[in-house]
């Protein structure tokens, strides 16, 4: 009923009149100010949700790429409401055609919780930017953020512009069944069939952020140390526990031990003590921890090579779970770890003898949210990029495109549906509604029956053979 209560409110709202631009930028403007207010107050609730988090990371993942979302949109708002021309056919004329992006009306953001903040406050700001109420649904998993995101919603928005609801699975379930005018989710593909499903019953419209298993190809004159530094860093860069980390690495098989020795160089290099380390990010709760470890006993009772960088045995505790990069050379197909989206610090490398064998590995596979090709021969590049679909690519460098305001954020297939940020983000939570506007002196009167000479001569001529 409460859930309901609050959709009701912001829809009520909406029909009474949507944001204008000027609304929109005063909006998003406090909302920017509050994030700058609260950021220490993101970084402590992070670490203490996660028991122990890099307060850098936090900073750039969670607050700056949020600013930088936010600034964006201010900057631009203008020219992306402007209504766009569009051509009238010949027939028609002189009427003239144009485009409005018109708000859909409420908007429902369910966030994760491996960049809470960040995956609630830039859907935000995308929807306010479009007009929009929103409806936001933050991960129960990380109590401390979502009382903080609760808090500084409160601090900005009136409770018939935007609403947060706060409960547990069952909530989330509900929470997917209100009659949004759109509905972005992000999380797991499993839950998002779920979030599909139950969006269908009223052809709510989705956006799916999903995850999958994003594959990192080393070409194979592909300086292998300078791959191994930049994914160590999107495997380490919080534990792991993001969407667009690289699940798997192929490389060529004769620069597997080079790669497995630069990788741990670089975690070493990085994380001189792991566990003493306030800068290497601790797994959410104990069933993430616990079900990696799972996956990993898994891969080592089958006979996997596994090789820790770090210490094998560090602190866990109620408050502190760690686990250390670990590559696990050439796993089985059928073991869970490549199977699923690892989500943590594992981290499979598959050998091949041919780049057509690698393709083929990762075209044989769902289409996944990130591709991350490390190769510097132009023509190469632009062959696998005509044969790769996925989410986002990068080449040379990991988890960076995901940053860009002006790259559309979006999966494919099993790794989801719909884009947001920057400019696609305004189109996402819009309706782009065609608008004819038909001339004062206009010849439609033609068709009216009974059919004259005029236009039987005229459609003739139009539709001859």
């Amino acid at each position: 009923m409460t859930l309901r209560t609050d959709f009701d409110r912001l829809k009520q709202a909406h029909l009474r009149g949507a944001f204008s631009y000027e609304q929109r930028i005063e909006l998003l403007s406090r909302l920017d100010a509050a994030v700058r207010r609260n950021r220490e107050a993101v970084v402590e609730a992070c670490s203490q949700d996660f028991g122990r988090r890099a307060r850098i990371e936090t900073l750039a993942a969670d607050v700056m790429v949020t600013l930088d979302e936010i600034k964006h949109a201010r900057k631009h708002l203008r020219r992306w409401m402007r209504p766009q021309r569009r051509a009238i056919n010949l027939t028609f004329k002189p009427a003239r055609g144009e485009i409005r992006y018109t708000p859909l009306g409420v908007v429902g953001v369910v966030a994760p919780w491996n960049y809470p903040f960040q995956l609630a406050i830039i859907p935000l700001a995308n929807a306010i930017a479009a007009g929009n109420r929103v409806m936001i649904k933050p991960s129960e998993f990380t109590p401390s953020v979502s009382a903080l995101i609760e808090r500084l919603v409160g601090e900005v928005f009136s409770d018939d512009e935007v609403t947060v609801v706060q409960g547990d699975a069952t909530v989330g379930a509900e929470f997917t069944k209100l009659p949004f005018d759109h509905l972005i989710f992000t999380g797991s593909t499993a839950v998002g069939r779920h979030v599909m499903a139950a969006a269908a019953a009223n052809l709510t419209p989705v956006t799916l952020e999903l995850g999958g298993k994003s594959p990192a190809l080393i070409a194979p004159d592909y300086p292998v140390a300078q791959a191994a530094e930049r994914i160590a860093f999107g495997k380490c860069f919080n534990a792991g526990q993001t969407c667009v980390a690289p699940d798997y690495v192929l490389l060529p098989e004769a620069q597997l031990e080079a790669f497995i020795t630069a990788f741990a160089d670089s975690i070493a290099r990085r994380y001189p003590d792991m566990a003493g380390n306030a800068e290497y990010t601790g797994i959410i709760n104990t069933r993430q921890s616990t079900r990696l470890q799972a996956w990993l006993d898994e891969a080592k009772a089958a006979g996997v090579r596994t090789v820790a960088c770090g210490p094998e045995q560090l602190p866990d505790s109620e408050n502190l779970r760690l686990m250390p990069p670990t590559v696990l050379v050439n796993p089985p197909d059928n073991l869970t770890v490549m199977q699923q989206e690892i989500f943590g610090p594992l981290l499979p490398v598959i050998t091949y003898e041919g780049l057509e064998q690698a393709l083929g590995f990762v075209l044989a596979r769902d289409k996944p949210l990130a591709f991350y090709l490390f190769d510097r021969e132009s023509a190469r590049v632009d062959a696998v990029l005509g044969r790769i679909c996925a989410g986002s690519v990068c080449i040379n460098d990991v988890l960076v495109q995901f940053g860009q305001d002006d790259l559309p954020i979006g999966g494919v297939g099993a790794s989801g549906m719909g884009h947001y940020h920057g400019r696609d983000g305004f189109l996402t939570f819009s309706k782009a509604m065609p608008v004819m506007h038909q001339a004062r002196l206009n010849g439609m009167s033609l068709f009216d029956p009974p059919y004259g000479r005029i236009i039987t001569r005229l459609v003739d001529f139009l539709t001859r053979p």
